[in-house]
């Protein structure tokens, strides 16, 4: 793979023209705290809640962002994407709003929630075997054949820009923080997260976290080279990507300072606290930067620190499975 070169890479900039224009589009989501996780922390949390966002999750905001800045052309041949879920919804919406037809290629195994809201926000959806089948393959041939321009769920710098809103939307409502957690897939939205600290909070030391399963961000930080993995097995599946991309692993490299890793059991674990505790509903994705924060003791006593709640897309039918996991079962 070939990377972008450091002069070519976004700056926080592209972030902020993003915030132009997803005012008035995208939710400015609340910034919710917690006494009780105050106390198991020992720190001032600040909880960024994209779980309310449009189509519930984070994913709106880049994918109407690449979108808006489609030429007339290219919007009247139509997008494709390939997504679990949330980004394919994303790009289904934004598609919706802004009169472009959608294509998204989704696993077979994505969580039903997902799948029934994408074909509800008009989109088309080709199915495919991921044991099989290679998402990125498949759907670059049918974007080539049927001449539809591609919107990648994270590998873009119009799609990591938009999702940066979302820090820099945190930084703007309670000032510069000491860290912040951010959830990793394929490392847009934190890529976008640490273009907003690099302007408004320089000093705000930039967390990801990601599923010990699909741990190929944190060794890719580590080796200073690009690592992968195949379909982990994970509950987290907004965070089941191969890999790292051409964009967003040299903004990795620049801007992040660690990766840590969350195992399933933990990570639900803390999913039911936040949906006990806050009262929202969060998905196990969307719990990732909370789960690191909470396993990590008092390390962060006295500290300022933001947490991005990236998604709340659960499947309720799915509550059994997940409580399974939370005591100690596997998938």
């Amino acid at each position: 793979m070939d990377f972008i070169a450091d002069d070519q890479l976004p700056g926080p900039d592209l972030v902020e023209e993003a915030a132009r224009i997803l005012a008035g589009i995208a939710h400015r989501t609340p910034v919710l705290t917690s006494r009780t996780l105050d106390a198991r922390t020992g720190a001032h949390v600040f909880f960024k809640c994209e779980n309310f966002q449009r189509i519930g999750a984070f994913k709106f905001r880049g994918a109407y962002h690449a979108l808006s800045r489609l030429s007339d052309e290219e919007r009247r041949r139509g997008v494709l994407t390939w997504s679990s879920g949330n980004h394919g919804q994303a790009v289904a919406l934004a598609g919706r709003l802004l009169g472009i037809p959608a294509t998204v290629v989704m696993p077979q195994d994505a969580p039903a929630v997902k799948r029934v809201a994408t074909q509800g926000y008009g989109a088309r959806v080709v199915l495919y075997d991921k044991e099989r089948e290679n998402r990125e393959e498949l759907g670059a041939r049918l974007a080539r054949e049927q001449g539809l321009a591609i919107v990648p769920p994270y590998d873009h710098p119009h799609v990591l820009a938009g999702q940066g809103t979302a820090a820099l939307e945190l930084f703007e409502e309670v000032g510069e923080l000491d860290a912040l957690f951010v959830p990793v897939g394929g490392g847009g939205l934190i890529s976008g997260c640490g273009l907003a600290a690099q302007r408004r909070s320089p000093g705000c030391r930039v967390i990801g976290v990601e599923p010990a399963a699909g741990d190929d961000a944190a060794r890719s930080l580590r080796s200073g080279r690009l690592e992968t993995v195949k379909n982990p097995a994970t509950i987290a599946d907004g965070a089941r990507t191969p890999s790292l991309g051409r964009w967003t692993f040299p903004l990795v490299r620049r801007l992040v300072r660690e990766i840590r890793t969350v195992e399933d059991g933990p990570l639900v674990r803390t999913m039911f606290e936040l949906w006990e505790r806050m009262k929202m509903v969060v998905e196990p994705t969307g719990a990732l930067g909370a789960a690191a924060l909470l396993g990590a003791g008092e390390e962060f006593a006295g500290r300022r620190v933001g947490v991005v709640i990236s998604g709340g897309n659960v499947d309720l039918a799915e509550i059994g499975k997940l409580r399974q996991i939370a005591d100690g079962g596997g998938l």
